[in-house]
Formats: C-alpha cells, sequence, structure tokens
C-alpha cells in the first residue's frame, strides 16, 4: 500500500512518545537514578515492537542492517575461500578480441533508474565508524570548549566524583542509547528514507527526536532553540553517516549517541536549566554536521517503500 509508511510511522511515534512518558513517571518509584539511565530511552524500542505487531516483515526489512550481519561473499554451507578448482595455466584462455572490436557504449545517462533505498543491500559501516565516533568527540570538545572560554571555567567533572561508578554508567549509557536508537536510526531513518532524500529524512528525524524530549519546553525558549538545533545537526550527521550502511548501524548510532551523552555529563551543565551551555552545544552540534552536508553524495529519492506485511 502506498501509504502504509504513514500507518507504520503513525503508530511507532504515537507508542514511542506514550511509553517514553510512562516509563519517565514509573522511573521513581524503580529507584533507578537518573545519572546512570533514563527509562524514557526505551520509548522508541518500544514503539518499533508495537509496529512489528502489525507489519512484522516491514520492520525485519527496515532493521535488516541494525545488528552484524555476513559479509558478502561466502554463502552459508560452500566450501572454504581456495577450495575450488585450481585457475588455468597464464596465457590458455582465449585470445581477447581487437581493442575498439567491442559493442559501442551507451549514452552516459541512458542506463537504467538506480533501484530504490534499502538498508538490506547497502555497504557495511566498518568505514564510518571513526568519522562518526569522532565527530561526536568533536562536538564535545568545540562545545565544551567555548563554554570554559565564554564563562572563564572549564566546568569539568571528575568521574570519581560521580554518585555511581563511571564504568557502570557507561554501560547503562550505551545500553539506554541503543534503547533510543533503534527507533531514531534503525528504524524511522529508514523508514523516512522510502519516500524522502538522505538529508530531508535526516532532518525530520532530527525534528521529531528532538520534540519527543518534550522536557526542554519546560525552559526558556532560548534553551529549547538550542536543544533542536543539537538533536537535528546530530540526526543530519547519523542519518548521512549511516546512509547505504548495512550492519552495525545500531552500535555505531548507540556509540554516537552515549559519547555525546558523556560529554555532556562531564563537561557541561546544561541540566541546570542554564541557557549557554545548551546554545553552544546545538552551535557546535551545527559545526560538526557542515563537512558532511558538504561531502554527502547526491542521492535520489527513492520511488517506492521496502516490501513487507
Amino acid at each position: 500500500m502506498r501509504h502504509k509508511w504513514k500507518a507504520k510511522a503513525g503508530l511507532f511515534l504515537a507508542v514511542t512518545f506514550v511509553a517514553a512518558g510512562a516509563l519517565g513517571a514509573a522511573q521513581p518509584a524503580t529507584g533507578i537514578p537518573d545519572e546512570v539511565i533514563q527509562l524514557t530511552q526505551f520509548g522508541p524500542a518500544l514503539g518499533v515492537a508495537a509496529v512489528a505487531l502489525l507489519w512484522p516483515g516491514g520492520v525485519r526489512a527496515l532493521l535488516a542492517g541494525a545488528l552484524p550481519g555476513r559479509r558478502p561473499g561466502r554463502a552459508a554451507g560452500s566450501p572454504p575461500y581456495g577450495s575450488g578448482p585450481a585457475p588455468a595455466p597464464y596465457g590458455s584462455g582465449p585470445v581477447p578480441a581487437p581493442y575498439g572490436s567491442g559493442p559501442v557504449p551507451a549514452p552516459y545517462g541512458s542506463g537504467p533508474v538506480p533501484a530504490p533505498y534499502d538498508p538490506a543491500h547497502a555497504p557495511y559501516g566498518a568505514g564510518r565508524a571513526l568519522p562518526l565516533l569522532a565527530t561526536a568527540l568533536l562536538i564535545t570538545a568545540l562545545s565544551a570548549g567555548a563554554y570554559a572560554l565564554a564563562t572563564g571555567d572549564a566546568h569539568a567533572t571528575d568521574p570519581r566524583a560521580l554518585d555511581h561508578p563511571f564504568a557502570l554508567i557507561v554501560v547503562a549509557q550505551l545500553v539506554g542509547a541503543c534503547g533510543e536508537e533503534i527507533g531514531w536510526r534503525c528504524f524511522f531513518q529508514p523508514l523516512l528514507r522510502t519516500r524522502f532524500g538522505p538529508l530531508a529524512a535526516s532532518a525530520a528525524v532530527g525534528v521529531v527526536w528532538g520534540v519527543w524530549h518534550v522536557q526542554v519546553f519546560a525552559q526558556a525558549p532560548a534553551y529549547a532553540a538550542g536543544f533542536l538545533l543539537a538533536t537535528v545537526a546530530m540526526s543530519v550527521v547519523l542519518g548521512l553517516g549511516l546512509e547505504r550502511v548495512r550492519a552495525n548501524r545500531l552500535l555505531l548510532a548507540g556509540g554516537f549517541h552515549t559519547l555525546i551523552n558523556l560529554g555532556m555529563l562531564l563537561f557541561m551543565d546544561e541540566e541546570s536549566g542554564a541557557v549557554l551551555p545548551m546554545v553552544l552545544f546545538g552551535a557546535a552540534c551545527l559545526v560538526a554536521a557542515v563537512p558532511w552536508v558538504r561531502r554527502a553524495p547526491a542521492a535520489t529519492i527513492p520511488a517506492v517503500a521496502p516490501s513487507g506485511r
């Protein structure tokens, strides 16, 4: 169905928002400290689960690149590399045709139309890990450095001074970040990519991702604006960085998200409601996103969505 993607998106967002609110309200009763992990982060994962109940095939197709996968090459059950017949001796093959005797190449631009975006057939993401994670560190360095220059104070927190073991916080933050990113970057982004180009889809996810953090709208307007700028810019970085990545999308997005959260925890104090650190954070995210946008290859808008019920 042509508009089925809208139903999937609507159900995902409805469950994600409601579940996050319910989990946030329930967290005080659990005794789990916010510094370690926020249960609201699992709202997007529940949203994906809800959509999967109605369209399991479609969700499976969209999540195809979320986890580690088999590298292309030898199929399961095929003989190991090198076990085939020995190659023929050099020079024993057929004589090649004279230069220029082959068919005339087709004019430029007359080839087939590129296939629609399909996360199941995108290349592996090993080459994207370092740039993505380095961008997260760059955002922290830019925002923390600018904040320190503006206030004359480094605002650095010693990890040993936190109320809970830092190793526990790191692991919990990664788990929570993956709880978010399986929804935003592994499901919602590929879903929108079936209808929109990579930049438009990434920006749209960033807007919704920012609005989902409804608590920021209780702060000053400049604070909320800085936060929305940050979520859109980071979503563009992640969307373009994960474009056509076939495996490990969840770990890449979760790792980026975790580094951002830890950087904010250790070097910024935006949780106090202070406007300046949030505005500087948004500006740092925007600066870090510019190279990704400038280097993004041109991409066509897919004509149809992936199949799946």
